[in-house]
């Protein structure tokens, strides 16, 4: 599996913010915000559902990754989906950053994706409905 999820209470745009704020405490920040239901109505004219993709960054374990692998930054940052189901719910996702990064075989790397991991299962579960 390359990810996990959770539902969280509240609007769409609460959510984000929840989720923002929720990645703060464990020390990343979002260096990209992907509007995907705007870009699909803008693109091609096509409704969408709410949808967003946050790119989940820790600087301090970012460079660490960097360090060992200069080129590990073809899999970051951490992204982050949050979307509104066809029922009204909102699903927040993460990646899962172990899954990814073991590809990278480098020593540190490994142990590094799950401390990455540990933390946004925390996020996650912080923000669970």
């Amino acid at each position: 599996m390359y990810g996990f999820d959770t539902k969280v209470s509240g609007n769409f745009d609460d959510a984000v913010e929840k989720v923002t704020e929720a990645l703060k405490e464990e020390g990343f920040g979002v260096l990209t915000e992907i509007d995907v239901k705007a870009v699909m109505k803008k693109k091609l004219d096509i409704d969408k559902k709410p949808y967003k993709i946050l790119g989940a960054c820790n600087p301090t374990l970012a460079n660490q990754a960097l360090t060992a692998e200069p080129d590990i930054g073809l899999l970051l940052p951490c992204n982050v989906v949050v979307r509104e189901e066809d029922d009204g719910s909102i699903t927040v996702a993460f990646m899962d950053p172990q899954a990814v990064l073991d590809l990278v075989q480098q020593p540190g790397i490994h142990e590094l994706a799950g401390d990455v991991k540990t933390r946004l299962e925390r996020v996650c579960d912080s923000i669970s409905a």
